[in-house]
């Protein structure tokens, strides 16, 4: 299909002669969008996150995608890798187990047409695909795992020599490499393990074999970045916060370090 296609902080198509309201009644039945945002002629997308700001904290170091074959594991409906394309990679693949990622990828690349590929599958299957990456993203998936080290030893069985991991987590501040271990939820997500310390993640990636972990930069997961929008038709993090910089479970408010890991 034929039009324009801008990859930008919003990542954008147009085609006169697409329907506006065929793309919105398509888009529609497709939330909650959680990434983005995206702008299909004149619909936008505004996801719950505004991924730009994740992206954008990692724009310096993609001079290394050129020519590299990339993975981007847990890459829920594709906005990092369409971000990605900017910098030339040889080929990018993205891992995702939801179904419903899945459909809001098959959704956007049937206008932006790209040769992204995207597997049904997660991060334990990663070791065992038909080839080595030279640089991984895993962004938001470590809290998600009940045993973050073996994760870790999956990234790095994944990569090919000299490869590179690019990861973000939630964590907590704390000198000591302690990991806060949430009761039943955190800022309502059940599904969350473990919330380290940064010398806790430091040392996890230690065990797992990293030669270098290098922080990018450190940051406060605020209202503007994840938020409520007609496009999740549900609660964000406004809902899941108490005034005093605490969740509603009482733990302490998302904070976020991004790192870069070499082998």
């Amino acid at each position: 299909m034929k039009g324009k296609f801008v990859i930008d902080d919003v990542v954008s198509y147009s085609d006169k002669k697409l329907k506006n309201d065929d793309i919105y009644l398509l888009a529609s039945k497709l939330k909650p969008w959680r990434k983005g945002p995206f702008k299909i002629n004149d619909i936008f997308i505004d996801s719950e996150w505004k991924s730009y700001y994740k992206f954008n904290i990692f724009k310096k170091y993609l001079k290394c995608l050129e020519d590299k074959v990339v993975a981007d594991i847990g890459c829920n409906n594709g906005y990092y890798m369409f971000r990605m394309l900017e910098f030339k990679p040889k080929k990018i693949i993205g891992f995702d187990p939801s179904k419903r990622c899945y459909e809001q990828f098959l959704f956007l690349n049937q206008y932006f047409n790209t040769n992204i590929k995207f597997e049904l599958q997660g991060v334990a299957d990663v070791p065992n695909y038909e080839h080595k990456f030279d640089v991984i993203f895993c962004l938001g998936v470590i809290y998600h795992r009940s045993d973050p080290v073996l994760m870790l030893k999956q990234l790095k069985q994944s990569l090919n020599n000299n490869g590179v991991v690019f990861l973000d987590t939630i964590y907590f501040e704390n000198e000591q490499p302690f990991a806060l271990v949430p009761d039943t939820s955190y800022a309502k997500m059940s599904n969350v393990y473990f919330i380290p310390s940064i010398k806790a993640l430091q040392n996890w990636c230690n065990k797992a074999k990293f030669k270098t972990f290098e922080i990018i930069t450190t940051t406060k997961t605020t209202i503007d970045e994840q938020r409520k929008t007609e496009w999740i038709d549900g609660y964000s993090l406004d809902d899941f916060l108490r005034d005093d910089d605490f969740t509603k479970e009482g733990y302490p408010a998302p904070r976020r370090v991004y790192v870069k890991l070499t082998i």
